[in-house]
């Protein structure tokens, strides 16, 4: 949603298998003033297909589809940007193997958030941490 409020040409493809949250991301689209999101309904890597060739591309969950990071690396625009978010042993060991086959960066982000403590104090309380690899095809094809 941010990128597509940072400029007027910018446009976006979201792919969502659960409907209820790809009506979400409609209803927050319209909330946040970006018509240019598109929303298909689906499970990668099969809704993938027919889809333009991304600049970037996001993967924030389902990155353990079998063959769906090599899929987007070789669906990006030369010069694209793949980033993949991952909270689970499974997803951190398949983005640490994307990071030593390909290169990129692999960094771990921790976010804690401020809670009630007792009666009348606060602390904070962890998320889980996001593992991220991020990766830029630097080669022209």
């Amino acid at each position: 949603m941010e990128w597509l409020r940072a400029h007027p040409l910018t446009t976006a493809t979201a792919v969502e298998a659960d409907p209820e949250r790809a009506a979400r991301i409609r209803r927050n689209a319209g909330r946040l003033g970006v018509p240019r999101l598109e929303v298909v309904e689906g499970r990668a890597p099969e809704a993938l297909a027919g889809l333009p060739a991304p600049d970037a591309v996001f993967v924030g969950g389902g990155a353990t589809a079998d063959g769906l990071l090599d899929l987007c690396r070789e669906r990006l625009a030369p010069g694209g940007r793949l980033v993949a978010h991952g909270v689970t042993l499974e997803t951190e060991r398949l983005l640490v193997d994307a990071c030593h086959a390909h290169g990129g960066e692999l960094s771990r982000l921790s976010v804690e958030h401020v809670t009630p403590l007792g009666g009348r104090f606060t602390g904070w309380t962890p998320a889980r941490a996001v593992v991220q690899w991020a990766w830029t095809e630097e080669t022209p094809r």
